[in-house]
């Protein structure tokens, strides 16, 4: 029996970078959590202890506040790829590098050049994968929380010996939306492209009249890939923020869909991949990315 090394990565991961832009009174943040991972001819640090090809994961975090000094962070796509592409040219052992970069959003307190509030647990992503020439780009967002409260139904479904759930023609929906999507093509304007598919997203999910959350999924997804040519596949995962009518009948009171029970646990997982059937081939795209 042959005992072989599989495929491998390592690298820097969760490097919190907080960046100032000072144009004068005003100024301008950019709050990020980077993670680094390469990958590329590695077998010997694993089999025999020799170090000579690898990087460390020191100076990858430190390469990380290197650049953001150098030149302007921008667009996080674009410091990704920065990034991914310095670490493939510059060491010849590495073959592929991958950059995962989420943005903490922060707005300005009106009436204020330089006081900021945080903006809520939502978060702008990207994971780039740099190989050779060769670069992917995923960007998204997650931990989107919405709902609503009306336009929503459940039934016909089917029913055995352990079925309790009562079907339902009118119910809150509420999701918690983490949404991934590639990119495909050349001179994409991440910023804009960013602000019009959460647009979208936000939209289909109010305006449709939902018969299932997987219904709800398809919809979003559709209506990004149908307006935004510059993106070839999105995937979605949203869990289901179940919000269940409370019996106020022992009360004397009828409950007409006013009073709830928000559950956080457990909780019902619905996920999906929406693409174009002619889009690009992913290649790359999605190595060592959650399924969804």
């Amino acid at each position: 029996m042959a005992i072989v090394l599989g495929p491998n990565q390592y690298g820097k991961a969760e490097n919190r970078l907080v960046t100032v832009t000072r144009n004068g009174p005003v100024h301008t943040i950019k709050d990020l959590t980077v993670g680094t991972s390469l990958r590329g001819d590695l077998a010997d640090t694993h089999l025999t202890g020799d170090n000579s090809k690898v990087l460390a994961t020191d100076t990858q975090k430190n390469t990380v506040y290197a650049f953001a000094k150098q030149a302007p962070v921008g667009e996080i796509e674009d410091f990704a790829l920065r990034l991914g592409r310095h670490f493939v040219s510059s060491q010849e052992a590495i073959t592929g590098a991958r950059v995962l970069i989420d943005e903490h959003a922060w707005e300005r307190i009106e009436g204020n050049d330089h006081s900021f509030v945080q903006g809520g647990n939502e978060k702008r992503t990207t994971a780039v994968t740099v190989e050779g020439e060769r670069a992917w780009v995923v960007s998204g967002v997650r931990d989107v929380v919405v709902l609503k409260s009306t336009g929503s139904e459940f039934h016909g479904f089917p029913r055995d010996e352990y079925t309790t759930l009562k079907e339902t023609h009118d119910r809150i929906l509420a999701t918690s939306v983490t949404a991934r999507w590639r990119y495909q093509g050349d001179g994409i304007d991440w910023a804009k492209s960013f602000a019009e598919i959460r647009r979208l997203l936000l939209a289909t999910f109010a305006a449709k009249h939902s018969l299932s959350l997987q219904q709800t999924l398809y919809a979003m997804g559709e209506a990004v890939l149908r307006a935004r040519p510059e993106v070839a596949e999105v995937r979605l995962s949203m869990p289901n923020k179940h919000h269940f009518a409370v019996d106020l009948s022992p009360f004397g009171l009828e409950n007409d869909n006013e009073v709830f029970y928000a559950a956080d646990r457990p909780y019902g997982l619905i996920e999906g991949a929406v693409l174009r059937d002619d889009a690009e081939d992913a290649g790359s795209a999605w190595h060592t990315l959650p399924t969804f």
